[in-house]
């Protein structure tokens, strides 16, 4: 019979000892826009030929491109990481301007 699997901590890399507490997470980034640009007198069928056009000849592969939308990692992180990750995700204190 063998003992649970070696975990590995997702943000520091060092592993995790089988008696220690470790924390499990999930997490999906999923790209969204509210407000579209204005369209300036283009049909919505131009607007998708031009989209695509860009698409084909864009340096991306489509590995790139679909990471842009979805993007989901899980993992492990050990106790002494779990305050860095949850200080990192949590909101700031004060409004945040736009990037």
């Amino acid at each position: 019979m063998s003992g649970p699997r070696p975990k590995t901590c997702a943000a520091c890399g060092r592993g995790i000892a089988p008696n220690a507490v470790y924390y499990r997470f999930t997490l999906v980034l999923e790209g969204e826009q509210d407000v579209l640009g204005p369209s300036g007198g283009k049909s919505s069928e131009d607007e998708l030929a031009a989209l695509m056009k860009q698409l084909e000849e864009g340096s991306e592969s489509p590995q790139e491109l679909e990471d842009q939308v979805h993007w989901e990692r899980s993992g492990v992180v050990c106790a002494a990481c779990r305050s860095v990750v949850i200080r990192t995700l949590s909101a700031p204190p004060e409004p945040a301007k736009p990037h």
